[in-house]
């Protein structure tokens, strides 16, 4: 469970950082995410949960 919140606090604190560094383009990426249709949200989606638990798989194999 520590795992858990030790990743959730990396994913806010790279989130975070990536807002301050650079506001414009952060919002210019969500704009052109919001253009795009659901099919290859779904499927980069996917990809980087499977890239994610194989990553998870090695390093604590």
């Amino acid at each position: 469970m520590s795992d858990l919140v030790v990743a959730l606090g990396l994913l806010l604190v790279i989130e975070g950082l990536m807002m301050a560094a650079a506001p414009g383009a952060v919002r210019r990426a969500l704009e052109a995410i919001d253009q795009l249709p659901d099919a290859p949200m779904r499927i980069s989606g996917l990809v980087g949960a499977i890239i994610g638990i194989l990553l998870i798989w090695v390093i604590r194999g």
